[in-house]
């Protein structure tokens, strides 16, 4: 398939560009033995549920792009400040540049269709100029109920993103370093364990659930089965659902994309979805939609003729 008509390949977003490759090479420095510490492995993995599931996931994800679920502002904001922390862009534009996929899913308008090759529905499509993804017409377009709020227009307009970006970066540094100072450390010692958390719990951390979050796009539209004729390529992928703990049931979700739940069988574990069941459950989410009953008789129409 060819690129976009609106990519210039010969332009690249450097801002993009510049992020994605200084965030691999800091996060390489886990790799020297000065920045390890289990403290820090457990903040990236941890963190990859806090920051990736619930931020990325259940909040930019199934909460705002596809209205699936209603939370209390306050917790909607939570999880938002979450994402950032991701650095996936502010909310209207991830919302904006997913429903545009969804529109135009696996055709040449698909902005990260990995039809064109798996590099780009990777991550070559962010590095590329894209004018169909200029953030006003996007936003007019795709992501106008998302700015109606003004959290996430002040995101837009002001330096709060870069400032709860930045902030988290000091949030895990100054708590490392006051953590080993309180515990009787010397001032290197908690110097070390300050930098172990911040290279590990931000940028391990960011740079994996990056790749988690391409994965859907890359592997889950050319590797897998299929449960329903949607007519794109997405797949389910168990590999991919396992470390986007429920995303990568990708065919069922493009089969229903209102629904919150994305794992349509019995053994389709979907946590996200899960921790979905644990906020109703605690009344902080209401509405929240399960699959279509026309897309599950489709499912039940499937498992009679095989």
């Amino acid at each position: 398939m060819a690129l976009p008509a609106a990519v210039n390949k010969r332009r690249i977003v450097w801002s993009y560009a510049i992020t994605v490759g200084a965030y691999h090479l800091i996060a390489l420095l886990a790799l020297i033995p000065w920045y390890f510490s289990w403290t820090g492995v457990v903040s990236a993995v941890l963190g990859m549920y806090v920051f990736g599931t619930l931020g990325i996931n259940l909040c930019y994800h199934r909460l705002l792009t596809h209205r699936g679920l209603v939370c209390p502002k306050w917790l909607e904001h939570a999880f938002v400040v979450l994402a950032v922390c991701c650095m996936q862009d502010t909310p209207a534009r991830w919302v904006a540049v997913h429903r545009r996929h969804h529109e135009h899913s696996d055709r040449q308008d698909d902005p990260h269709s990995p039809l064109v090759n798996f590099f780009w529905g990777h991550v070559g499509w962010m590095l590329a100029e894209n004018r169909d993804l200029v953030r006003l017409g996007i936003f007019d377009r795709y992501a106008k109920d998302i700015l109606r709020d003004p959290f996430y227009k002040r995101l837009e307009r002001t330096l709060l993103y870069p400032s709860i970006l930045f902030g988290s970066w000091a949030v895990f540094f100054a708590s490392g370093f006051a953590a080993d100072m309180l515990a009787g450390g010397s001032f290197s010692e908690a110097l070390q364990f300050g930098a172990s958390l911040l290279i590990w719990g931000v940028f391990v951390r960011t740079v994996a659930v990056w790749h988690i979050t391409w994965s859907v796009n890359s592997a889950a539209h050319l590797w897998g089965y299929r449960n329903y004729e949607t007519g794109d390529r997405s797949r389910n992928n168990w590999m991919v659902a396992l470390i986007t703990n429920g995303e990568g049931w990708h065919n069922n979700h493009h089969a229903d994309t209102r629904s919150a739940r994305h794992g349509h069988r019995w053994w389709e574990l979907d946590v996200v979805y899960l921790s979905i069941r644990v906020l109703e459950m605690l009344g902080l989410a209401r509405n929240v939609c399960r699959p279509d009953k026309t897309v599950a008789a489709g499912l039940a129409k499937t498992k009679r003729t095989r």
